[in-house]
């Protein structure tokens, strides 16, 4: 294993990973939450492993020569991201469903289905981790798999951080303003990634 390949994923893979966007944010509202934190983060590292080994095995190659795939996918996330934006609304209109004790536990289910679906839906998912990551991992072969290593690394550190650790957050948290504001940056941020998808 190279050391240097190693820190040189782990740098790039945490690089494209901590911007701002819809699965960063969803994340972030469950470990506020505290509601299904693990299966949370290990869906959304899971899926980054997989997709980053994908990756490094040449499929970032395959996914360029579909760009009909990659179009589909654009106009399906768009659409899942503005119907999630819509729901932030939602919720921010609402103060009594800011409170999780008082709206009671979501569902694990829709919950993981969710935070699937942000993930799969999203082509610059496939971009980041297939293609990109895929691309800069083969600039250290023979040591490929090492810079692969790395970027996962990254990956499982960031969403275990987010996800735990976002329950220092809590006591800023406990005014439903803070629940308000809180969705409405969700909701802002998911309606300006659709726009900019299909843009």
């Amino acid at each position: 294993m190279s050391t240097t390949a190693l820190l040189a994923g782990f740098f790039a893979g945490l690089s494209l990973i901590v911007a701002i966007g819809a699965q960063n944010a969803f994340v972030l509202r469950q470990g506020l939450r505290r509601e299904h934190v693990l299966p949370v983060v290990a869906v959304c590292a899971g899926a980054d492993l997989l997709l980053i080994a994908c990756g490094v095995a040449g499929l970032g190659v395959v996914v360029t020569s579909h760009p009909h795939v990659l179009s589909a996918t654009r106009w399906g996330g768009a659409a899942f991201l503005l119907v999630l934006a819509t729901n932030a609304v939602r919720r921010a209109r609402r103060p009594a469903v800011l409170d999780p004790a008082a709206s009671g536990p979501a569902a694990r289910g829709p919950i993981v289905s969710t935070c699937l679906a942000l993930t799969f839906l999203n082509p610059h998912v496939y971009l980041d981790t297939v293609v990109l990551l895929g691309s800069l991992s083969h600039q250290h072969d023979p040591a490929a798999w090492s810079f692969g290593a790395g970027a996962g690394v990254a990956s499982v550190a960031w969403f275990t951080v987010l996800g735990f650790g976002a329950r220092g957050l809590r006591p800023l948290f406990a005014r439903p303003s803070a629940w308000r504001a809180l969705d409405l940056v969700v909701a802002a941020v998911m309606a300006t990634l659709a726009v900019l998808l299909v843009a």
